[in-house]
């Protein structure tokens, strides 16, 4: 990812754009800000523009370096608690060795009425590409992320402590006409293998062979559509100012009425 220019990662733009929105409802100030992985600088001079101190850290040593950001995994970040009022994690949930322990550390670096906003590429992405690494004569090797759903991680806020979680998901197509194209995508995104052990390399065979099986999946016109799903979602440390669910049974109207209003 760091040898790419970072106008090669097309998803980075469009993930910032959302959180950007996001943002936008949300009215009230956040002073001290944790932008995590600064991969697009459109969404690091916002987030600058509206706190007054924004840190920002990141996983990849060239990329901190080129950015100035403190080099740490989301999952070790060890900075105080309770020290931020928003922490805005554009893509790289996923790709942690410890989900639920990053946003254990989050939550625990987030002040009261702090916020979490943040995205990443969800289950049910690259639908073809996984098909066409699966091929006859391909060795079954890990190669891809695995993915976490839009329910998973809902529970996985809940569970964690964020209050009034938030998730929801885009829909977005690609259409390519080979495979090495996506391939370069992914890369440029870093969603390519980040696993410490590097598994074996593709052999040529094997590389003809998922290529075939991409290009078999074309539409009429030669090219391949492909799917990502990017997941947003949000959620706030607990406080005793923010909306509290009413309790169970305490409602008046009854559900019977509410569905047969002519009965």
């Amino acid at each position: 990812m760091a040898t790419l220019p970072s106008s090669a990662n097309f998803l980075a733009p469009i993930m910032s754009e959302a959180i950007i929105d996001r943002l936008a409802m949300v009215t009230r100030d956040f002073a001290r800000i944790l932008l995590i992985g600064a991969h697009d600088h459109t969404l690091a001079a916002h987030l600058g523009g509206i706190g007054g101190n924004l840190t920002v850290v990141e996983a990849g040593p060239r990329l901190a370096a080129r950015t100035g950001a403190i080099m740490t995994e989301a999952d070790t970040i060890d900075l105080p608690l309770a020290s931020f009022d928003l922490i805005v994690w554009p893509g790289g949930l996923d790709s942690v060795n410890d989900v639920p322990g990053a946003l254990v550390r989050l939550r625990a670096l987030l002040a009261p009425d702090g916020l979490l906003l943040g995205a990443f590429v969800g289950d049910g992405s690259l639908p073809r590409l996984r098909r066409a690494i699966m091929a006859d004569g391909v060795r079954p090797i890990a190669r891809m992320h695995p993915q976490i759903d839009l329910s998973a991680t809902g529970n996985l806020l809940q569970r964690v402590g964020f209050a009034l979680p938030v998730v929801d998901v885009e829909a977005l197509s690609v259409r390519y006409a080979q495979w090495l194209a996506l391939v370069r995508d992914l890369r440029a995104a870093g969603l390519a293998n980040r696993l410490a052990s590097i598994p074996p390399p593709l052999t040529r065979v094997e590389t003809s062979r998922i290529a075939a099986a991409f290009a078999a999946q074309a539409d009429p016109d030669g090219r391949v559509t492909e799917s990502f799903r990017l997941v947003h979602f949000s959620g706030w440390a607990p406080h005793p100012d923010q909306p509290q669910p009413a309790r169970r049974g305490s409602g008046k109207a009854l559900l019977a009425a509410a569905l047969n209003p002519g009965g």
